[in-house]
């Protein structure tokens, strides 16, 4: 087994110091990431999102790692403290962001509000700030939020579909030039090559995902799961016949939303709205 390491203050980041362990681990052995992928019989993206940060893996693939690198349970203790990180998410979110950074596609409906992997810097900040949060606790809330943006940016990014109802549009925040910047955001989201956004008008009428935001995951090897949102709280959704039925849901209302060329006017209708900021 490898020699312990001193425990530093990087103790208080548990999804930092998982994911430093893992370069620290592979840097004492030997060999790419590849070579590890190859021998586990893992995906290496998967495995090099993991030593970046940007995804925590499963715990499977955490055991399979505790075993290549004799590490008899070290990693998966370590797995187990950043997934229940308290800086990071509520614990409504943890499984789900575990499994967002795994999917290869995502379609989201939002019925109320931006999805996080959407949102701006200013929106972000206001809307967390409404659940309570500010100081340094809010700023933290905020970078772990927007820091899921990056996502998309990546090389191997999943394809996401989101279909946002017109009154995400038509709540606009307190601050007209970060809601402004908002919207610039999503124009130039829309444009990238694997990010597709469309808008449902209110007088589309009525549809199966009335009152709730769903984000159905596509994971390797060809299966779903869909997460379910309201103000009170989150639920994943797994059982086969339940995902069906909303995905039943989802294409019904999709068919009633613009394309996206029709979609992207009805963005710059409402950022032509917003008031402009007076002058200094």
């Amino acid at each position: 087994m490898p020699q312990r390491r001193v425990v530093t203050g990087r103790s208080h980041e548990p999804r930092a110091r998982f994911a430093e362990e893992l370069r620290l681990l592979r840097a004492g052995k030997g060999g790419s990431l590849r070579d590890v992928a190859d021998r586990l019989g893992w995906d290496a993206s998967t495995l090099g999102k993991m030593e970046s940060g940007r995804s925590l893996g499963s715990p499977e693939l955490v055991e399979a790692l505790d075993q290549h690198y004799g590490t008899s349970g070290m990693l998966l203790a370590l797995w187990e403290l950043a997934v229940g990180d308290p800086t990071q998410f509520k614990e409504q979110y943890r499984r789900y962001m575990v499994l967002e950074t795994e999917a290869h596609s995502l379609w989201h409906f939002g019925v109320s509000t931006v999805h996080g992997l959407l949102q701006s810097d200013g929106y972000a900040r206001e809307l967390l700030a409404l659940g309570g949060a500010k100081g340094e606790e809010l700023d933290q809330q905020v970078e772990a939020r927007t820091g899921r943006r990056q996502l998309l940016e990546e090389e191997d990014a999943p394809v996401f579909r989101a279909v946002l109802a017109e009154a995400v549009l038509r709540t606009p925040l307190r601050d007209a030039g970060a809601w402004r910047e908002q919207l610039e955001h999503l124009l130039e989201v829309a444009q990238w090559p694997n990010v597709t956004i469309q808008v449902l008008p209110q007088d589309a009428g009525m549809h199966g995902l009335v009152s709730s935001d769903v984000m159905f995951l596509k994971l390797l090897g060809g299966r779903t799961v869909v997460y379910l949102e309201n103000a009170l709280r989150g639920e994943l959704v797994e059982e086969i016949n339940s995902v069906e039925r909303l995905h039943r849901a989802y294409d019904a209302m999709r068919d009633l939303a613009l394309n996206p060329g029709e979609s992207r006017k009805f963005i710059l209708r409402m950022l032509e709205e917003v008031p402009c900021e007076p002058s200094t």
